[in-house]
């Protein structure tokens, strides 16, 4: 079967979207007289007529508008495919703002694969001081740790939290192991800003007067995992950041109680960026990657 040019089938499509040749012409950047020619040569090819005379201009037959409809459904998906196999239209620089402990535990073991999906967009990753700060005006967009209230702001949730002890096994042989809640006191606490979720996690445990407040603090989640996978102390994680490190067997988790954060990860940006072609890129792919490593609360 021999297949008519594109050249031939573009002069068609422009054609019955426009409705007459010039149009058409100053469409495809070519002379009337070539549209005509095109046009002339597909109907040659396909054996039947594609134009009728109509007074002083020329219109489609009814056999001519149903071919146009089916070559502008194949137009259409030749230009998807190429959008899909190119990246096309999809480029340019952007900047996310990402929590430390998201963009060094999850989000950098997986930004290969978008890259590798749109090879046009060169992508920045910031950290913010504080978990739910979405004020840097060089981000584009936020992956932020909050309850999901940011005035003025399209805020997308990713996923919820729930945290639970997790501790080195050399730790763990260390104290002779935890049979019950309590036996945490005996090794460091280690905490994230302040003591909220190992009090939380202590009161649902039903631990009696605990002393959370003589751990050891940290500004940055990627300290706490570092010093308990090096069996400082035990810390509260989640199946988010901690999920390699537990694979690989450098944590375990001594119990099976968890608690539910009050705040999930958002992906946050200002209502006029919704629609940036590389937003919706790079949030697609982020559900995605989410779905695909099944990330669920405790």
């Amino acid at each position: 079967m021999r297949i008519p040019s594109t050249q031939a089938l573009r002069a068609l499509d422009s054609f019955a979207r426009h409705g007459s040749v010039w149009r058409a012409a100053d469409e495809l950047h070519l002379t009337r007289s070539a549209v005509s020619h095109q046009l002339r040569l597909l109907e040659r090819d396909l054996g039947f007529d594609l134009l009728e005379r109509i007074g002083k201009g020329v219109a489609l037959t009814p056999r001519g508008q149903r071919y146009a409809s089916d070559v502008r459904k194949a137009l259409t998906v030749l230009g998807d495919a190429v959008t899909r196999d190119a990246g096309t239209g999809v480029g340019g620089s952007f900047a996310i703002s990402c929590t430390p402990g998201f963009a060094s535990l999850f989000l950098c073991t997986h930004i290969g694969e978008f890259r590798q999906m749109y090879p046009d967009v060169a992508l920045r990753i910031l950290t913010p001081r504080r978990l739910d700060d979405v004020s840097n005006a060089d981000a584009d967009a936020f992956i932020a740790f909050g309850v999901g209230n940011w005035p003025n702001r399209m805020a997308e949730l990713l996923c919820e939290i729930s945290f639970t002890p997790l501790c080195s096994p050399t730790l763990l042989n260390k104290v002779g192991g935890f049979s019950r809640p309590a036996d945490v006191l005996r090794a460091n606490l280690l905490h994230l800003d302040d003591t909220e979720d190992w009090a939380r996690w202590l009161a649902l445990s039903k631990v009696e007067n605990p002393d959370t407040e003589g751990g050891i603090f940290f500004s940055d989640m990627n300290l706490v995992f570092s010093a308990a996978i090096a069996g400082q102390g035990i810390a509260m994680g989640d199946e988010l950041t901690s999920r390699r490190a537990l694979s690989e067997g450098r944590l375990v988790r001594p119990f099976d109680i968890a608690i539910k954060s009050p705040r999930s990860y958002f992906l946050v940006s200002e209502h006029a960026k919704a629609s940036h072609p590389v937003l919706e890129a790079f949030a697609g792919w982020l559900r995605s990657t989410l779905s695909e490593n099944r990330i669920q609360p405790y």
